[in-house]
This record gives C-alpha cells, structure tokens and sequence, in this order.
C-alpha cells in the first residue's frame, strides 16, 4: 500500500470512528433526554402532593425560567399521556397580560397546572367555579392569585376608568385603590409605585374574596387540603414573589 492510500485510510477510519463515537453519545443523551421531559403527573402523584411541595415546585420552575434553563420536552408525548385524565398540582389565577406566560414563567408542561386569567386577577363567579372545579373535583393542591408590575388593569383602576364591560371589571380592584389613604405621593396610573402598590393589595383582596364567596374552597383550606396564597411577578425580571399570607 502506497504512502498516500495509508494516510487516506488513516483519515477515513479516524472521520469513521468520530461520526460512530458522536452519534452513540447523541442517541444515550436524546434518551436520557426524552426519558425526562416526556413525564406527566399521575394521580398517584398529584394525591402524594402536599400545597407547600407545590409551592417549592413552582419556586424552582420559576428560578429555572430566571436562569434560562427551562425543560426541554416532548409535548407530543404529553398530549397522549394527558388524553386519557389530568391531575395538575395547581391552579394559578393570572393576568391576561401577554408579558406574563404563566407555564413557561413556573417551567410548567402539559397537564401540570390549570390556568385562569383574567384582567386584573379578579375572582368573580365563573373564576370562583373554575377554582372549586379544579381543586374540589380534579384535586388540585394550591390556588396561587399571580399580581404583577405594572398592571393595565390596575392602573386603569387607579384612574378610574370607565367604558363598557371594563366599567365593571375595574370597580372590583377600586377596594385596593381606596387601601392607602395615608400615601402621599401621586395617587395615578402615572405613578408606578403607587400602581404596584395597589396592585399587590389587589392579590390579598382576591385572595379573601375567595375565602369569602366560595365556602368550598375555604372548607378544602381549613382542612389542610389546599392553600390559597399570592404572588407578584417581575415583569423586568421574570422573578415571581411570593406573599406573605
């Protein structure tokens, strides 16, 4: 064999062994992988939970959205394992705010939380009958009221506001607006301190209109079944405060 046919095939064999080495790893890390972010919530699962490992869980998928390291998964996969029942872990009541992606900002996947968003966080009716479904009937362990900086809904509020069906809406955060009397800055959508201010305040009246409309769900509390608390989202951040009962 001549010089250059023994460096060719030197060359070949190393380029061979090298596609072979890779694709081996490749195929062990996609299993791993898929292994992994193919699992949903089982029923089992859901009645071992208790709502402060909930709570935790949401705290780290949350510091995993921070860090931009969020679960890769197979939703397909989680389509077909969720057709046949959900069991999610909790229900959220959010803003309908477009900043504010409630399964990607807790890291969340197909069948792990239900979500309710409406302007403002609000409880009314349909929200409160959503809610007790949810826990009282599927089994969820925790209702979180997500607030957030900067709410449209809040602000418009502040500034009282008034046009069709909003008019409504908005007389529901007017108790939290009413909430500082001794404040002395500027009481206006143009004061974001103010706004944010009111607007975790709005959470902790969300958070007693539950309690109070919905005897369901307040019996599941007392119990120890659930937990109903609040929460502020950053919308510069993507950082999720919990609040002190």
């Amino acid at each position: 064999m001549s010089r250059i046919s023994i460096i060719a095939f030197v060359f070949f064999f190393s380029l061979t062994v090298l596609f072979f080495g890779c694709n081996k790893n490749e195929t062990k890390t996609n299993s791993s992988h898929d292994e992994k972010s193919s699992k949903v919530i089982t029923k089992d699962e859901q009645a071992k939970l208790t709502p402060d490992a909930v709570i935790q869980n949401l705290k780290e998928g949350n510091k995993r959205f921070i860090d931009g390291k969020l679960t890769e998964r197979d939703y397909s996969h989680q389509v077909h394992e969720t057709s046949h029942g959900q069991y999610p872990e909790a229900v959220i009541l959010s803003c309908i705010d477009s900043r504010i992606p409630v399964e990607l900002v807790f890291d969340k996947g197909i069948g792990d939380i239900f979500v309710a968003r409406v302007a403002g966080n609000i409880a009314n009716g349909d929200m409160l009958g959503s809610m007790e479904y949810s826990c009282k009937v599927v089994g969820a362990k925790l209702i979180l009221v997500l607030g957030h900086m900067h709410c449209g809904a809040v602000k418009s509020s502040v500034d009282n506001v008034k046009l069709g069906n909003i008019t409504g809406l908005l007389d529901k955060i007017q108790p939290s607006v009413q909430s500082f009397p001794d404040y002395k800055g500027d009481k206006s959508g143009k004061n974001y301190e103010f706004v944010d201010m009111v607007g975790k305040k709005n959470v902790t009246e969300t958070i007693n209109s539950i309690r109070k409309e919905s005897p369901i769900l307040k019996e599941m509390e007392e119990k120890g079944e659930i937990k109903i608390v609040g929460a502020f989202y950053d919308i510069e951040t993507g950082k999720v405060e919990f609040l002190d009962k």
